[in-house]
């Protein structure tokens, strides 16, 4: 059976428009509305036939690359077999796929962690569960978040969420913002280390909260927030803070993990933090919906002394996808690359940096980079007008991005991490062009 579909973009945009939700049809993010038809490794096609540079990666969700033929095998066989299997039976697949994730934790310095993974749809649906996992864990409400932290769109982890444009009114409260430590346009100055923050956790449990805390979330790379990395001693000294205030430490990977900052699996690894829950969606299954909680097995167990389930949660086909990830990220040895490609990147970045008024900063690790646009580099306002003529131009010169950052003064890249170094000269000339384009309108 061949279902019946039209390609062209105005039939598209009508359907869209007549049955689309007024939240799903305003999402778009550029101003002529894109259609993409095929994808193969780090690039796009549009209906058109028109090639692009997926600088994206559909929302950091395309890990190993658009239809990574080893990933679809992997998910068609399991799909031909059995396309779900709750997890109230046995299957082997997603059992398999727990072990492996486990495997990549942190054992500790006396080797004695031992990690469980509670599987879930979707990153957002990760993030309540470690919510839950962590009041429940210890007896205490409060929860400490980053004022640009982004944590997902359900109602929980919206509260956790501090960005103003992603929250809706009436947000679970319970919830203490801390200023995040960004080493450009934090409230300390720039380049101001870690220490100041960490004293800012300390004053914030100790007036904004009722001194016992379950536990803070922190990106250990900000995606949303602008592609925000911790500097050094934040996570290590957060978690000390928090568990000092009889809480825990929560790890968002749903954008940094799996290989993308080059250096490490895990952003956190970069700061040599062990955190007590671990949350993981996007790239785990390189598209296919997929979300996990990792946590310390004392910490998870108490969950089951309440009905907690997720419909397709360990989904069989997810999770075959998942383990495809995870041996193509070994294999072709893509952790390695998001390393050295995104150096070359950063390194031709900071050239446009140079050459660019309108340039702020230029940041990042491995495959997940941004550029901040500002009006002017002294006081530092934030420039979202050009920011938006370089996102157009530079889709002209065939390279998807996206607009992120409080202000939508950034532009964000976390490309697949196949993205090859041939690639980077293309990207870099195509910036150049868009740049260029953008400040002589």
């Amino acid at each position: 059976m061949t279902l019946q579909t039209n390609w062209t973009l105005p039939e598209i945009a009508a359907l869209r428009d007549r049955y689309y939700a007024a939240s799903q049809r305003k999402f778009v993010p550029s101003r002529e509305p894109m259609v993409f038809r095929k994808g193969q490794m780090q690039y796009l096609w549009d209906e058109a036939g028109r090639k692009y540079t997926d600088l994206l990666g559909m929302n950091v969700c395309i890990s190993v690359g658009h239809s990574h033929p080893k990933v679809v095998g992997a998910a068609m066989a399991q799909a031909q077999e059995l396309t779900h299997c709750t997890t109230m039976f046995y299957h082997p697949v997603p059992a398999h796929f727990a072990q492996e994730l486990a495997a990549l934790m942190p054992k500790g310095p006396k080797g004695d962690i031992e990690w469980v993974v509670h599987f879930t749809n979707s990153g957002s649906e990760a993030i309540d569960l470690a919510m839950i996992m962590a009041r429940g864990y210890t007896g205490n409400l409060d929860l400490l978040a980053l004022r640009t932290a982004y944590h997902g769109p359900t109602s929980a982890a919206q509260s956790v969420t501090g960005i103003a444009g992603w929250r809706h009114p009436g947000m679970p409260g319970n919830v203490a913002f801390v200023p995040d430590p960004n080493q450009y346009r934090g409230i300390f100055g720039q380049g101001a280390g870690a220490a100041p923050y960490l004293d800012e956790i300390e004053r914030v449990i100790g007036s904004a909260t009722t001194g016992r805390i379950a536990g803070i979330l922190v990106e250990s790379v900000q995606g949303y927030g602008g592609i925000i990395e911790m500097p050094k001693g934040y996570m290590s000294g957060a978690a000390e803070r928090v568990r000092a205030a009889g809480g825990l430490y929560i790890a968002d990977e749903v954008q940094s993990g799996f290989g993308r900052t080059g250096d490490h699996m895990w952003g956190f690894e970069a700061d040599g933090v062990i955190p007590d829950i671990v949350v993981m969606a996007k790239g785990i299954s390189n598209g296919f919906p997929l979300g996990a909680v990792v946590a310390r097995r004392e910490i998870a167990e108490p969950m089951a002394e309440r009905f907690m389930f997720h419909t397709y949660g360990a989904n069989p086909t997810s999770c075959a996808a998942g383990r495809a990830v995870l041996e193509v990220i070994a294999e072709d040895r893509l952790q390695q690359n998001a390393r050295t490609v995104g150096d070359a990147l950063l390194e031709r970045l900071r050239e446009l940096h140079q050459k660019y008024q309108g340039i702020g900063d230029v940041r990042g690790r491995g495959l997940m980079l941004a550029i901040e646009m500002v009006r002017d580099r002294k006081t530092k306002e934030p420039d979202p007008d050009l920011t938006a003529e370089v996102f157009e131009a530079a889709r002209e010169a065939g390279l998807i991005l996206s607009k992120s950052g409080p202000y939508r003064s950034c532009l964000r890249m976390v490309p697949p991490l196949c993205l090859s170094l041939e690639d980077v000269d293309r990207v870099a000339e195509g910036l150049d062009r868009a740049f260029d384009r953008a400040t002589r309108r």
